[in-house]
């Protein structure tokens, strides 16, 4: 349900806390930006999981709701899964990708609030994803992030990435992203 978003687990954190973890997402952002595939993997925790469910449209009344984890998704990934799309990235053969596609992420709207554990936060954003290859393939995908950001030997690591964008059809060719 994307009501959900407005339901955060726990109290707001101080702002010199999403104020750190604010910059945190802008670095992923630029490193995704950049393709430093291997420097955003090292962003990521052992035990992440990275998912982007299917929207369904259904009516209000309709209890089960846009998505729910075991249904459709884009992305259903731990870090076995995302370091698999990082290397196809880098293979010759990966076609979508010659000439690659040029990324701009915009992150927004960034809201962090506690969680029981000591070093893990829940962050909300929003962000767009512009995405542009070869002469006239522009896509823009935009939604919603809940994530939990976890303190791992003093550095901010992604644990959790919950994405839902906008679309309930994508349109994009491909979704050759990450969020």
């Amino acid at each position: 349900m994307i009501n959900e978003f407005a339901l955060p687990g726990g109290p707001r954190a101080a702002r010199e806390l999403r104020d750190d973890i604010e910059l945190f997402l802008f670095e992923e952002a630029r490193l995704l930006d950049a393709e430093a595939w291997e420097s955003w993997l090292a962003l990521l925790t052992d035990d992440i999981h990275y998912w982007m469910p299917t929207i369904e449209n259904r009516r209000r009344a309709d209890k089960l709701g846009a998505w729910e984890p075991g249904r459709g998704a884009y992305f259903d990934d731990n870090h076995f899964d995302l370091s698999r799309r990082v290397a196809r990235f880098k293979q010759p053969s990966a076609w979508a990708e010659d000439p690659p596609t040029r990324h701009v992420h915009v992150i927004s709207n960034v809201e962090v609030f506690e969680t029981p554990k000591a070093d893990e936060y829940e962050v909300h954003s929003v962000f767009v994803n512009y995405r542009s290859r070869g002469e006239s393939d522009n896509d823009m995908l935009m939604g919603r992030r809940v994530d939990v950001v976890r303190r791992v030997e003093g550095q901010w690591r992604l644990a959790r990435r919950k994405v839902i964008i906008t679309q309930s059809l994508l349109m994009a060719k491909n979704i050759n992203t990450f969020f």
